[in-house]
């Protein structure tokens, strides 16, 4: 709503009311004033009448009530208790304001660009860091009717799965039910549940293996499933798995090591300039 529509509304909400302590204020708590510029935005557009003057005294109200339980806090909240507020507060304005400075220039001065180089040296070197927190499976499967004429030959190519017969799947891809060809991808084991619904936790081992080619039958279809490689919880996670995440890490120190880097030189110009004094030592 606009600045006028919101002023006529008021107007005719108010007309019964007393005159303002302050010109244009439309309501008053101690020395807090509302005024219309406050509701500016307030009702969304094709809002009635009647609704919109309902907004605005339920807006005012609760404006209200928060000022008059801060009054009634500031006086009744013990002084210890005011001068820990008041601290958290001042800690957390600088903390805002740090934090949005230092971004900044972070942002303009820190290199984004992370090779695949620094990417595997970085895996190589802490690679004793990274333990799978759940098994990964590499695997590929398909999902087709039971009385597909072609059941036989998609089949036999499934378990084959040479790159000359990408044309095939391409054609064929699209009838099935449900699939997934790309096994050179780690997927974790809770998306295995979601798409193989008949794997379970308790039925896992069976039909999850390092290897391991399978048939299911399942209602008007049949699963095809060829498992690639398996890592179980706690091994060392293949790099492919982690490559997005390690950008992330290297990106992340690249920062923290800017920002401690711009905390030093501020330091070091400060007390260059000598706008930064120790006058005694801790």
């Amino acid at each position: 709503m606009t600045r006028a529509a919101v002023i006529g509304f008021l107007l005719l909400f108010c007309a019964c009311s007393k005159p303002e302590a302050k010109k244009g204020a439309i309501a008053r708590v101690g020395k807090s004033y509302l005024y219309p510029s406050d509701l500016v935005g307030l009702m969304p557009a094709g809002t009635s009448p009647k609704d919109s003057v309902a907004m605005v005294k339920a807006f005012i109200d609760r404006w209200a009530a928060g000022k008059l339980l801060m009054e009634a806090a500031e006086r009744n909240v013990g002084k210890e208790k005011k001068e820990e507020f008041n601290r958290l507060i001042r800690d957390y304005k600088v903390d805002l304001y740090t934090k949005a400075y230092l971004e900044q220039l972070v942002q303009r001065s820190v290199d984004t660009l992370v090779t695949d180089k620094e990417l595997k040296a970085y895996y190589d070197e802490n690679r004793d860091n990274f333990r799978a927190t759940g098994m990964l499976v590499r695997l590929r499967y398909i999902n087709v009717p039971k009385d597909h004429p072609k059941f036989g030959q998609i089949r036999s190519k499934f378990l084959d799965f040479r790159k000359s017969d990408k044309k095939f799947w391409d054609t064929y891809q699209l009838q099935f039910q449900n699939s997934a060809l790309n096994d050179s991808v780690w997927v974790e084991m809770n998306e295995i549940y979601r798409r193989l619904p008949f794997i379970t936790p308790e039925n896992r081992n069976e039909f999850i293996a390092p290897g391991i080619s399978y048939q299911r039958a399942e209602g008007s279809g049949v699963y095809l499933v060829k498992v690639r490689d398996v890592v179980d919880r706690n091994e060392i996670a293949p790099y492919s798995f982690l490559k997005p995440t390690l950008k992330e890490v290297i990106l992340n120190r690249r920062k923290l090591d800017m920002i401690k880097k711009i905390e030093k030189d501020i330091t070091d110009d400060a007390i260059k300039n000598e706008t930064y004094e120790i006058y005694k030592k801790p």
